[in-house]
């Protein structure tokens, strides 16, 4: 046994940095790192070689792991997608995503109370009402990376499965707090302190948003986040053990306090990549949450289970509940989906990971299970994990679609006819959209493909080739319009690039939200001006009314270029990598910089050079 702390955690330091590089040089099936981690902790711990000796560091260690997973939990949490689902107008309630995310969890929480009642009913467990919790549970780190992976999350069916996954984790949080206060303290008006958590919740979310609009206050974060300071990632970590010191000393879970911390920083700072996002995560899936997925595999006895005919008997048992109570539930998605789409989004939501594992956690603590089924219940986790996204990925199969072309431009001022012409000299098919029968026949005349109609309505877009169309150009004159027309192709349609003509702050928020590019005409014409000033001779270059020059755009998917430096990375003719866009960070490259699958990369050169480069980077 280990009794010197710096032994024990470089015990656990060394399989944390062993546990990937073993899990990607013998990969026989694919499964998620922290199972690995569980295993590896099986192994030193009490149910293998028993290296590992309790310890108050430890304990701590894996705690403050465990809080910081919750904190990272929040920060995944897209209230967008939440509140979401006004897009989709020209489909009926019963067919968007939220509304079956929502029904399919409902179902799943009934489905899961009830088999939990017939547990307790049997004998197996103590109380009902906490296993239908731990059974409602879903893991969104498999659900997101899984999506992300195929290129889902911009999808209708990606959007269902998120939205899903998002209400399962952030309901079954908040009802296993209300839950635990119950059993711990019972039916007390100490229970409105979890009401109180969650005013100081929306009041915070509105000062922090107040504040984060204060230049000053900006640029004081922005000058002391870099180098020794980090000042951004000391106040990250500052305000997390603020929330778990308050939601303590209003005796609700320490969980619910990161969980809600990690969803203000979300929903004040916005949902997505970021430098402070991307250091959070370096940390805590560095160090802190390893050691907590380790520390639960030493946890995890093996011979209560082995040694409990009930457990025995419940774990087969729990692991057909586990995937019954959200394969039925999915059914739903037939709605709008095949039925192999909806068996398959039903096993992806079937992974459960950390919330399960924190939730048996916090009920062995308190006595509201046994060690022997809290081992079932991590062996249950680790085989939804593991198994889940192995049958998502047997049972989906992409949509044989025909590639996306061309250009749809909805509005025919003067300006949607200049950008036509310029798209039409590079080869770029393009349709406008119409609302005048006199401007569309003057533009019929010229040679450009014209349709007349109502942009409001779903068939005329789609008459006009919205769902085939790789871009869509909203440039109507109305502003109302303009916004519904984008909702329409992200959300009915799901066209890769919709880009806006905005006027309005106001507008150009909403539209930034559902993923729209935005020109603002006046701050286009500055920068034009600056860049002519500034920059003549690359100006001249980009504006060139000849064929000699042309920008192109890649999305890095070929194997041979992926962890490649740029100096080694030899372009066909006179290509040439302008810029990369990375996690939406635009990163100016050079020599040393290392391309990554899902890059966007700029390319200008000749049209035949920059043609071949697209087509190489993308594998074509």
């Amino acid at each position: 046994m280990a009794h010197n702390p710096f032994v024990t955690l470089l015990l656990i330091t060394g399989l944390a940095v062993l546990v990937p590089l073993l899990a990607s040089r013998f990969r026989i099936v694919q499964f998620p790192i922290v199972v690995g981690e569980i295993l590896a902790g099986m192994l030193i711990g009490h149910s293998g070689l028993n290296l590992i000796e309790p310890s108050p560091t430890l304990e701590f260690l894996a705690e403050f792991g465990f809080t910081y997973l919750m904190f990272l939990s929040g920060l995944e949490v897209d209230f967008s997608v939440l509140v979401g689902g006004e897009g989709e107008r020209g489909e009926k309630l019963w067919r968007r995503p939220l509304f079956l995310a929502g029904l399919s969890f409902f179902l799943t929480l009934v489905l899961a109370l009830v088999s939990a009642w017939g547990l307790h009913q049997r004998g197996f467990i103590r109380n009902p009402l906490l296993m239908g919790l731990i059974l409602s549970t879903t893991s969104l780190g498999i659900v997101v990376p899984v999506l992300k992976e195929r290129e889902l999350l911009g999808t209708v069916y990606g959007q269902a499965i998120l939205t899903a996954a998002l209400i399962a984790d952030f309901v079954t949080l908040f009802l296993l707090t209300v839950v635990i206060a119950l059993l711990s303290r019972g039916l007390t008006l100490d229970l409105l302190l979890i009401l109180v958590l969650l005013v100081v919740f929306a009041l915070t979310v509105r000062l922090a948003r107040y504040f984060a609009n204060i230049p000053l206050l900006r640029n004081v974060l922005r000058e002391f986040s870099s180098a020794t300071s980090q000042l951004q990632v000391r106040g990250a970590f500052a305000f997390m053990v603020a929330w778990v010191v308050l939601a303590e000393a209003l005796g609700v879970e320490v969980i619910l306090g990161a969980f809600l911390a990690g969803a203000i920083i979300s929903l004040v700072a916005g949902h997505g990549e970021s430098p402070l996002r991307e250091k959070l995560d370096a940390i805590g899936y560095g160090f802190f949450i390893p050691i907590f997925f380790i520390t639960v595999g030493i946890n995890f006895n093996l011979h209560a289970l082995m040694a409990s005919k009930n457990a025995l008997v419940l774990v087969p048992v729990l692991l057909l509940l586990a995937y019954a109570v959200k394969l039925l539930p999915a059914l739903v998605y037939r709605l709008r989906f095949t039925w192999r789409d909806a068996l398959a989004a039903g096993f992806l939501l079937s992974s459960r990971l950390s919330l399960i594992i924190a939730a048996a956690a916090i009920a062995l603590r308190i006595g509201a299970i046994s060690e022997a089924v809290n081992a079932g219940i991590i062996f249950v986790a680790v085989v939804t994990c593991t198994l889940s996204p192995i049958m998502f990925g047997r049972l989906y199969r992409p949509k044989t679609r025909a590639k996306r072309a061309g250009v749809l431009i909805v509005g025919a001022d003067q300006m949607a006819e200049l950008l036509a012409r310029r798209l039409r000299r590079v080869g770029e098919q393009v349709t406008i959209l119409a609302m005048d029968r006199h401007r569309a026949d003057q533009l019929t005349r010229k040679g450009y493909r014209v349709v007349v109609g109502d942009p409001h309505e779903v068939e005329v877009l789609r008459r006009a080739g919205a769902d085939k169309v790789h871009a869509l150009v909203a440039l109507t004159p109305n502003p109302e319009t303009r916004y519904q027309v984008c909702v329409l192709a992200k959300d009915v349609f799901s066209v890769p690039l919709v880009v806006a003509r905005v006027g309005s702050v106001a507008l150009a928020e909403r539209l930034r939200a559902l993923g729209v590019r935005i020109v603002q005409p006046a701050l286009a014409t500055v920068i034009a001006l600056e860049g002519a000033l500034r920059f003549p001779t690359t100006f001249d270059l980009l504006i060139r009314e000849d064929e000699e020059i042309t920008v192109g755009e890649a999305l890095v998917r070929n194997p041979a270029f992926i962890g490649v430096p740029l100096r080694r990375v030899h372009l066909p003719g006179n290509a040439l990598i302008l810029s990369i866009r990375r996690d939406n960070v635009v990163l100016v490259p050079h020599g040393d910089t290392v391309l990554r699958r899902g890059d966007r990369v700029a390319i200008i050169g000749s049209p035949e050079s920059v043609e071949e480069a697209v087509q190489i980077l993308q594998g074509g």
